[in-house]
């Protein structure tokens, strides 16, 4: 698309370092960001253009289409979508007395043998009415190792911690996997195929609480296949989900973005699927442009462009960019309004 930056993503914290660690949960000081290749991917294209693509494919290919729909799938909303948080800047409570609410989603991250079903953050967000979303990062992972079967003692511990926890969760195994970090060396038949014993394994320990997210970057990076080669399957994805940002024009190479500049290509490419679409992490600069403007462009794009896309979650602190929902005054009342909006489902 014309005067699309080629970013759209922030770079998360390596857990193999502790540096700059709130707690198991919350992520280390990312390193700063790469030139990355725009996504060209399809235009915007109304739903029923998107069903009667997706049945032709299916029919073509000898495929059934998925047996999850939003309206059945789970954790969808009965109406809207869910907000989501990062907490970087200002804790659970401290950021519900700033907007005037608690977003009904909580985003952590957590490293290969980080326990994170026993973590405090996962085990307040579910006795506070809360929804977790685990982000599980594979870093210094040998994916041979997972797909012939080394590391199943991990595997399955986290499998039965996850049983223990009973309630439903989102469970986002190596996000970004088209861009920079390269999960499984950004080979997507290795990437599928761990990814696929992961979640063999957690139906083999009975797992039936775990919502399985595979959620791309928005764009993908200059040595990388496209995102949708890493699909691991309808069967093996409950949620589908995408990350990115906007990055503002503190770089001379980066063009402003509105939201739905942002997502329309790689939208249109999710919605092919069927499947509910989560927003793992997003947020917008202030430089460049109004990020308060780019706020209140959030809701009246999910209902009118992005109807499938079921939660979004904010990416709430101050790293590469501004990212912070108080950056300024007129993004955090803008922010205040935008969580307070009856589509969104707090």
């Amino acid at each position: 698309m014309t005067g699309r930056t080629p970013f759209g993503r922030r770079r998360r914290g390596r857990h193999d370092q502790d540096t700059d660690r709130r707690h198991v949960g919350e992520g280390a000081e990312p390193p700063k960001p790469v030139l990355r290749r725009p996504r060209t991917g399809l235009a915007s294209v109304a739903l029923a253009t998107v069903a009667a693509l997706f049945a032709t494919s299916c029919s073509a290919a000898g495929e059934e289409a998925p047996a999850t729909s939003p309206s059945v799938a789970p954790l969808v909303p009965s109406e809207g979508a869910l907000l989501g948080h990062y907490y970087g800047d200002g804790t659970v409570e401290e950021t519900a007395a700033r907007i005037g609410t608690t977003p009904g989603i909580h985003l952590t991250y957590y490293g290969w043998d980080d326990d994170w079903s026993a973590s405090e953050a996962t085990r307040d967000d579910l006795s506070g009415n809360r929804i977790p979303l685990v982000n599980w990062e594979p870093f210094d992972v040998d994916f041979d190792d997972i797909i012939d079967g080394s590391l199943d003692a991990t595997i399955e511990k986290q499998a039965d911690g996850a049983k223990e926890l009973e309630k439903p969760f989102f469970l986002d195994f190596a996000a970004e996997m088209n861009e920079e970090e390269g999960w499984g060396g950004h080979d997507p038949e290795r990437y599928i195929a761990a990814y696929r014993h992961i979640h063999d394994v957690f139906d083999d320990r009975g797992v039936s609480n775990v919502v399985w997210v595979w959620a791309p970057n928005v764009t993908d990076s200059a040595d990388a296949p496209a995102a949708m080669s890493y699909y691991p399957g309808d069967r093996y994805v409950d949620w589908t989900g995408v990350d990115g940002y906007n990055w503002g024009t503190s770089d001379p190479d980066f063009a402003w973005q509105s939201f739905t500049d942002l997502f329309r290509d790689i939208y249109a490419e999710l919605a092919v699927k069927g499947k509910p679409i989560i927003i793992g992490e997003t947020g917008s600069d202030e430089t460049g442009g109004s990020k308060a403007e780019w706020i209140r462009g959030i809701v009246p794009g999910l209902k009118e462009e992005f109807p499938l896309i079921k939660a979004l979650v904010w990416f709430d602190v101050d790293k590469e960019r501004h990212w912070q929902i108080n950056s300024s005054p007129a993004a955090l009342a803008a922010y205040r309004r935008m969580a307070s909006d009856p589509y969104l489902t707090p």
